[in-house]
């Protein structure tokens, strides 16, 4: 027993000696945006070995979105740091013995399933030299789309409905959680939002939607009859790309 104790210790001694701490940090950050973080629920990040799949480490990205000024209000050079040390990551300290090729996943955000994306890019990590200042920083498309108005599942009476139309309304927010208004920095009158709506499979119509309060775009569906209806609410921002999406299936009856 005693000889198989001074191995383990031998063993735990050598792997000390040998195995390098390395500090990571990752980022997400939205297209066209500001970091996702603690306001919207943050990025799962997973840091995994490419050759054996193995995960290395994995966590939540917390913090700020970061500074507006600094990162979408001013002009900057290749070394100019966009994130401060309240700006959301995720930290990561791995010991490494040789250097490793990594595949860094993230999922963001992570809370909001409708508007999740997976990202991911891949780099070799060396022992001991570290990723740090803005770190690794990997870019969200999208935006957050979430139906508020009809909702899932609703049963609603055609005889209530004198002008035979049903109110429609979405928060929609760039993926960092960063508010869309009028004429703002993330501009609705910029950004098409529209309803497609299906009855019993079929599209029946579209639905116009235009912006009621910061974040906030309303339109008016028409009911064409009894029956399930599907509604599909989109948002495209033509100068970016983005775009996002949200569906909600109700029902009408007698």
């Amino acid at each position: 027993m005693k000889r198989v104790f001074l191995l383990m210790v031998f063993i735990a001694v050598g792997y000390s000696l040998f195995a390098i701490p390395t500090k990571i940090i990752v980022r997400a950050r939205a297209k066209d945006a500001k970091f996702i973080g603690t306001s919207v629920g943050g990025a799962h990040v997973i840091i995994r070995n490419k050759l054996t799949d193995e995960i290395l480490s994995q966590g939540i990205t917390a913090g700020s979105t970061g500074s507006t000024k600094v990162i979408m209000n001013t002009l900057r050079d290749r070394n100019t740091k966009l994130a401060d040390e309240n700006t959301a990551k995720f930290m990561a300290e791995l010991d490494l013995e040789e250097p490793v090729f990594v595949r860094v996943e993230v999922f963001a955000p992570v809370n909001q399933k409708q508007a999740t994306v997976e990202a991911a890019t891949e780099l070799w990590l060396i022992p001991g030299k570290h990723v740090l200042g803005d770190g690794i920083v990997i870019e969200i498309p999208g935006f957050i789309v979430d139906l508020l108005k009809p909702r899932t599942h609703q049963f609603i009476s055609l005889k209530s409905l004198t002008d035979r139309s049903i109110s429609v309304q979405a928060n929609i927010v760039m993926m960092c959680g960063c508010t869309i208004n009028d004429g703002g920095l993330w501009d609705a009158n910029k950004m098409e939002v529209r309803g497609i709506l299906k009855r019993d499979g079929e599209t029946v119509g579209e639905v116009d939607m235009r912006l009621y309060s910061p974040n906030v775009f309303e339109g008016i569906a028409e009911v064409n009859g009894t029956g399930s209806y599907e509604l599909i609410v989109y948002a495209y921002h033509a100068e970016t790309g983005n775009t996002g999406v949200d569906k909600v299936n109700y029902v009408v009856r007698e």
